[in-house]
């Protein structure tokens, strides 16, 4: 309960957006990640994995243990943009450097399994997908019933690179 509540002060925004309303417009979000990448515009939504808050190590609607991961990766990911760990790297602002971006951009990164089953089959000609894409079809296998519990993820980030005159 302590922690909970410790959860609730330092991300207040989570009492926005742990109600069943908030949580129904998560099923667009799913829509959005399985056709492309999910929306920025619902920044509290992991997609098809369920919620992004609060941003600790407990997940209510627990479907698959891939899935569970999957959303663990994602809210890390989230949390450490919201306490300015992480920054932008893509877009006109992250041509030459990073910039503050407290809101993680959902369309700026990728991953892939490494452990306990290694994704290495392309899915559609993909290696790897963006947050928020449904386990049920890359996830499907992953997992051991007996050890599987411990999962290793890759996650690319998309760099926007500039090149000054004179450089090689």
């Amino acid at each position: 309960m302590e922690r909970r509540r410790a959860d609730h002060v330092a991300q207040p925004e989570t009492f926005l957006f742990g109600n069943p309303i908030a949580q129904a417009a998560c099923a667009g979000d799913c829509v959005l990640a399985t056709a492309g990448f999910g929306s920025n515009l619902l920044y509290w939504c992991a997609g098809c994995n369920g919620g992004m808050y609060p941003f600790n190590g407990h997940v209510q609607a627990h479907v698959s243990h891939v899935q569970a991961s999957s959303l663990l990766v994602q809210r890390m990911t989230a949390k450490l943009h919201r306490e300015f760990l992480m920054w932008g790297t893509s877009g006109g602002d992250g041509l030459c450097g990073v910039y503050p971006q407290p809101v993680m951009d959902k369309t700026q990164y990728k991953y892939n399994m490494l452990y306990p089953v290694p994704q290495t089959d392309k899915i559609n000609g993909r290696c790897c997908q963006p947050y928020g894409r449904s386990t049920a079809i890359w996830g499907a296998g992953k997992s051991y019933p007996y050890a599987g519990e411990d999962f290793s993820y890759m996650i690319f980030r998309k760099k926007n690179c500039c090149l000054g005159v004179g450089v090689f």
